[in-house]
């Protein structure tokens, strides 16, 4: 494996912390959700910095795997929802991805969708970690 960048980032405080790059690029404040035992204060947390790096990965994997099938995307865009959830004694994470291209057919988009998934080092990386539903145009592709 040949590494092409890595990024760095420090986190202090937690789930009610902050989180930096190491470049100072990146500088946010953490806050815990009000339905996760938090305040409702001003901050981000993990399941939004996860879905928030694996969108745009995800679609850049996608304009790839596009452009090698010969397909033209149009404005498209992907939802990402990323869920903490309680499981047995401790908890686990599951995620939802949509891609939506309305200029691109339906069964055409969930091929590709289904390629890139493959590809896609986010979710090479949860592939068989965590629960992942992902759809295609809200048609639901096989993974």
């Amino acid at each position: 494996m040949k590494t092409l960048y890595t990024a760095e980032i420090t986190a202090q405080g937690g789930r009610e912390g902050n989180v930096k790059s190491q470049d100072g690029t990146l500088n946010l404040e953490l806050a815990k959700p009000e339905s996760m035992g938090g305040d409702g204060g001003q901050g981000t947390n993990p399941e939004q910095l996860f879905a928030a790096a694996w969108g745009p990965c995800f679609l850049g994997a996608l304009g790839s795997v596009a452009k090698s099938d010969n397909v033209e995307l149009g404005d498209t865009k992907i939802i990402v929802k990323v869920s903490f959830n309680e499981e047995g004694k401790g908890f686990a994470l599951s995620a939802a991805l949509n891609v939506i291209d309305e200029s691109v057919e339906d069964d055409v988009l969930n091929k590709l969708v289904e390629k890139t998934q493959k590809v896609c080092p986010y979710s090479k990386a949860t592939a068989g970690n965590i629960d992942v539903t992902v759809t295609a145009n809200k048609i639901e592709v096989e993974v």
